[in-house]
């Protein structure tokens, strides 16, 4: 039951990120009292969001299998693992530090984003005039833009992976004819 609460959370607040915990209890159609039971407030809902969604992204990165791949294909699967899992935890996307696992953070994203990152740049398809943090900040700035401009917009994970593959790797400038 807690894992349906939780999923249902996600979605509700994607859409509504200041809905109560009464609008989460109705949507996953159980009473108040259920949901606290499982949650004793917000944070305790939050925290074990953060760690669905992290859980999640990690597992999708290491089956993208991000180290067999060309840097540019690497990428790709990483911005397609990123927007889906995005799109379902955006309200995760600006949560207070104590609400999320730093460590699995760390462990589970950020290394394997370097990594990925690292590796471009020492074979040459990605800028090495950027230092690796603006690279990756750059990357996933675009990403947390496109995704939340596609939660509007309705645009699919496909639509908005691409894009933001593209603008990173080949930028926003008018290709040459």
């Amino acid at each position: 039951m807690a894992t349906g609460i939780v999923d249902t959370a996600a979605q509700v607040l994607a859409e509504r990120r200041d809905a109560s915990m009464a609008e989460i209890a109705t949507a996953a159609g159980v009473g108040r009292a259920t949901l606290y039971r499982y949650f004793p407030n917000r944070e305790a809902l939050l925290r074990v969001l953060a760690g669905a969604g992290i859980d999640e992204l990690g597992r999708r990165i290491v089956e993208a299998g991000l180290d067999a791949l060309p840097v540019r294909e690497g990428i790709a699967r990483l911005s397609r693992a990123i927007v889906t899992t995005g799109r379902k935890y955006i309200a995760l996307v600006e949560l207070p530090p104590g609400l999320v696992d730093a460590r699995a953070v760390e462990t589970q994203i950020v290394e394997p984003i370097r990594a990925l990152l690292a590796r471009g740049v020492a074979d040459g398809t990605l800028r090495d005039d950027f230092d690796p943090e603006t690279l990756r900040a750059t990357f996933l700035g675009i990403l947390r833009s496109l995704i939340k401009l596609s939660i509007r917009g309705g645009q699919g994970v496909e639509q908005v992976s691409a894009a933001a593959t593209t603008a990173f790797l080949d930028g926003a400038a008018r290709t040459q004819l």
